[in-house]
């Protein structure tokens, strides 16, 4: 048994408590310690950083807000609408409940977008943090799933007729398709089953994966440290204590920095909440107004708008485009033939290899390897690390080209999830095309593109003006 410490002569009435606390339970002391007063993070953090804070509050109002819905709420079919204008409009304070729920699941998607592309553009995938970025990855993922289930709830024209979309989707996978999809719906059309199923994952199972993976997420990334904006491992550099000499403890530094993040974002999410909550219908859709009719089609479905990239990709894929696709390959497979530098056994992997993916490529019809398409463009974030094959982590020290690739990649993405949104018409399916080869191209490509180029120098220690 631990020796118990002793409060000072003369301590205060919250000195002796938390030594109390701390003679009971020391567990606690010391992953604060190990977490907060004494995790020494870089000093040279910028705005970017906020982001990552930011989604854990808006998973906490999502939690908190959620717990109070489902007391109100119904899972039947019957019922569901009804629940929720009832929370509207009868429920005491239940109108602004929901809201700050509905605006929580875009601002959620914001921040984690952000986020993400903090990570990409500073390196903070890359060794040792490929795990922490896997984490984040496998967030992201369970974020878009506990949205997709969570969308359907409402039980509104868009929610219903979406979920009837996407889940249809499933069936277009060869083979297990048609049994997958009635899986997942519980019937053979969206209804009560299906509302039943989405509600349990949305509630309970979701979300308990979801915080599961957050503190792995934290825990990794506290193992190996925080990466900063030049992408330089303060640990290598320590005084004679062992503490970093780029490091300042993150409580109460940053956990007081973290406070204007803090502040901005609440100015923002409150104004939207109480002026603009369906901002142009785009957090909540106009349709989702109307209860789920199965008998009456909308003119145009689509996701919110967090879904819409991906939707675009989808939409993308017809069959011109896995035309287009097969003659890519087939050029790829000349190009390799013709290399000097590519050995013998290489040139013969890559024309077999081209050979497969054409025959594949017009084995199976354009709705599957739009569904390929969706989710590969997903699962390609977690192969980062490995794909990115340059000398430095940082942007700062990339050359300039890099800073438009990466520009051009964030502008198709923004004008994939416009498009994804609108009805579909031909320009805008060619320009979703090029955006989706794009997408892949920077991808794919980059263990080419990131090792070439003229690279600046990086500081030994981290650039950092007092502000």
């Amino acid at each position: 048994m631990a020796e118990f410490k002793e409060a000072p002569a003369g301590a205060s009435v919250a000195q002796k408590v938390t030594v109390w606390f701390e003679n009971r339970f020391p567990t606690a002391f010391a992953e604060y310690k190990k977490h907060l007063s004494e995790y020494y993070a870089p000093k040279n953090f910028n705005v970017w950083y906020f982001f990552g804070s930011l989604a854990l509050l808006v998973l906490v109002i999502q939690i908190v807000t959620g717990i109070f819905l489902v007391m109100h709420y119904k899972p039947d079919a019957t019922l569901a609408f009804a629940s929720v204008e009832y929370i509207m409009r009868d429920v005491p304070w239940g109108w602004l409940i929901r809201y700050m729920h509905s605006t929580g699941a875009s601002a959620f998607f914001v921040m984690v977008y952000l986020h993400m592309y903090r990570g990409m553009i500073y390196g903070s995938y890359r060794k040792p943090r490929e795990l922490v970025w896997i984490f984040g990855c496998l967030i992201f993922l369970c974020l878009m799933a506990e949205a997709f289930f969570g969308y359907l709830l409402p039980w509104g024209q868009m929610s219903y007729w979406g979920a009837q979309v996407i889940v249809n989707l499933f069936a277009a996978v060869p083979f297990i398709g048609p049994d997958l999809a009635l899986l997942i719906r519980g019937d053979y059309v969206v209804s009560d089953a299906t509302l039943n199923r989405f509600f349990s994952f949305h509630v309970i199972a979701i979300p308990l994966v979801l915080l599961g993976l957050v503190v792995a997420h934290l825990l990794a990334l506290h193992d190996v440290g925080s990466n900063n904006p030049d992408g330089i491992e303060i640990k290598a550099t320590k005084d004679a204590a062992g503490r970093p000499l780029d490091g300042i403890p993150f409580h109460p530094y940053y956990t007081v920095h973290d406070i204007l993040g803090v502040s901005v974002f609440l100015l923002v999410f409150s104004a939207i909440i109480f002026f603009a909550p369906e901002l142009g219908g785009y957090f909540l859709e106009y349709n989702n107004f109307i209860p789920a009719d199965p008998l009456k089609t909308p003119t145009h479905i689509a996701p919110v708008w967090y879904f819409t990239p991906f939707y675009s990709m989808l939409r993308a894929t017809t069959d011109v485009m896995v035309n287009v696709l097969s003659v890519l390959v087939g050029l790829a497979a000349l190009a390799a033939l013709f290399m000097g530098s590519l050995p013998g056994k290489g040139k013969i992997a890559a024309v077999v290899g081209a050979v497969v993916s054409i025959l594949l490529l017009k084995t199976f019809d354009a709705k599957f390897w739009g569904v390929v398409v969706m989710g590969g463009a997903v699962i390609i974030l977690f192969f980062l690390p490995w794909l990115d094959r340059s000398p430095v982590k940082s942007i700062r020290y990339r050359p300039g080209w890099h800073k438009v690739l990466y520009g051009i990649f964030v502008l198709f993405f923004v004008i994939l999830g416009y498009l994804g949104i609108q009805p579909p018409s031909d320009i805008g399916t060619v320009v979703a095309q090029v955006g989706t080869i794009y997408y892949f191209g920077f991808f794919l490509l980059m263990p080419w593109w990131s090792r070439i180029g003229e690279f600046k120098p990086v500081p030994s220690r981290v650039t950092f003006a007092a502000h």
